[in-house]
């Protein structure tokens, strides 16, 4: 699959406690010209969005352990990091916008590549700068 390289790549910082659909993930994004980090779980997530500034998506999965799920670390991620663009995914639960900040994406699983990009794209659209 070709995709053409974002204008003004952004990193993007995917939560997923399953290792697989991590790294697959994380591969489908850097072929696509983004930089792209990875997390376990929130606090993983909170670590490196405290420590890299060049973040501006996040892409996490809602069913996680730890000291949050995907959805309460979306909501801390839309209070602490304004900038950072939303997008929630889930295979166990259906999600309405409601329950998500304003302004982020759902996609259920599994989900398809070209879904994943074309939500980096509009997020890419969306964020501060570009």
């Amino acid at each position: 699959m070709s995709h053409a390289p974002p204008s003004q790549a952004f990193a993007v910082l995917v939560v997923e406690d399953e290792p697989m659909i991590l790294w697959d993930t994380i591969d489908l994004i850097e072929e696509a010209g983004y930089v792209a980090y990875g997390a376990a779980n929130a606090d993983e997530a909170i670590a490196l969005l405290e420590t890299r500034p060049d973040i501006r998506v996040l892409f996490t999965d809602i069913d996680m352990p730890g000291s949050m799920d995907g959805l309460k670390l979306a909501a801390a991620v839309f209070d602490r990091w304004p900038p950072v663009t939303i997008i929630v995914a889930s295979g166990q639960v259906n999600v309405t916008a409601a329950r998500l900040p304003n302004g982020a994406t759902f996609l259920a699983k599994p989900y398809r590549p070209n879904s994943v990009l074309e939500a980096l794209r509009q997020a890419g659209a969306r964020a501060p700068g570009r």
